[in-house]
């Protein structure tokens, strides 16, 4: 297997450079075609990868090292610049390929429209799949202003594929009147507003069952992650985050693919959100991988 590289420069933090050891792959989706206030986000894979550097591969929440993990770092898919259609068409082609070879894919975005093709390959390869979803954003619109290919629809796709009962989401503080009565009136698993104690009690229900994360940066307050592109004021910290990581990771379910999407750098010259993102992959990387 062989996965083009579309960019130069710094992979992310102790990966190794033969795909053939890896469990898992790490790779960017640069696209931020359809975002609705501010764009940037497509330059948030790469900076994710240099800023890494700042962190130590040994994690003293998990007492686990980066060393004792195999993942691949692929680099960023190549998308048809301004096409989400097309794009989502590629991203879904090149998760196809990881999980043929039986690698775990971590993404990076890039927008949370990204996830939706990610979602929907994964499904294809593990039954009853179940959807933790961390985020200020419902993201169960339709459509938005008539674009069903929209940063603001993922997560009423993976419903309609996954079945709303299979889909749990957490933090929720902004949505229109429309998105909270489909995720009240459906099976969705709402908790808005919350996260760490809602997502414990949870848990237990998805126990070896295989699992899906999926984190929009913006589930933390702007004060932690100003950098972004809808910020929404009233998130949880990022203790907070790392610890829902932590709990998903000791808990008993399967997680077999996730990403942490919506860094935009350019909102943020202390770069302290990019940071916050790398040292989130990492935990994920010693938490979820093999």
């Amino acid at each position: 297997m062989r996965f083009e590289e579309a960019y130069s420069g710094n992979v992310f933090i102790g990966a190794t450079p033969e795909v053939e050891e890896a469990d898992t792959i790490i790779y960017g989706m640069p696209m931020d075609w359809t975002v609705s206030f501010r764009p940037g986000s497509r330059f948030g894979p790469k900076r994710v990868r240099e800023v890494s550097l700042v962190l130590e591969e040994y994690s003293p929440y998990l007492r686990r090292d980066l060393s004792e993990v195999k993942y691949y770092d692929a680099g960023d898919i190549p998308l048809a610049f301004g096409n989400p259609e097309k794009s989502v068409h590629q991203i879904g082609n090149f998760v196809a390929k990881v999980l043929e070879q039986k690698k775990m894919p971590l993404g990076i975005g890039g927008e949370h429209l990204v996830t939706w093709p990610v979602v929907r390959e994964v499904s294809k390869y593990y039954n009853k799949l179940a959807v933790i979803h961390l985020d200020a954003h419902a993201d169960l619109r339709t459509d938005y202003e008539g674009e069903i290919y929209s940063h603001a629809t993922p997560l009423r796709k993976i419903a309609q594929l996954i079945g709303p009962e299979n889909v749990y989401q957490f933090g929720i503080r902004s949505g229109t009147r429309e998105e909270f009565q489909y995720a009240e009136g459906e099976k969705i698993h709402f908790h808005p507003f919350d996260v760490l104690e809602p997502l414990k009690k949870s848990l237990p229900e998805l126990e070896g069952r295989p699992v899906y994360v999926t984190v929009d940066i913006d589930v933390l307050d702007p004060a932690f992650a100003p950098g972004t592109g809808t910020p929404e004021p009233g998130g949880i910290s990022s203790s907070e985050l790392l610890e829902a990581i932590h709990a998903i990771s000791r808990s008993g379910v399967k997680v077999v693919g996730a990403d942490l999407v919506e860094v935009a750098p350019a909102y943020d010259p202390t770069e302290q959100t990019p940071v916050t993102a790398a040292k989130v992959i990492r935990e994920m990387l010693l938490g979820f991988s093999k």
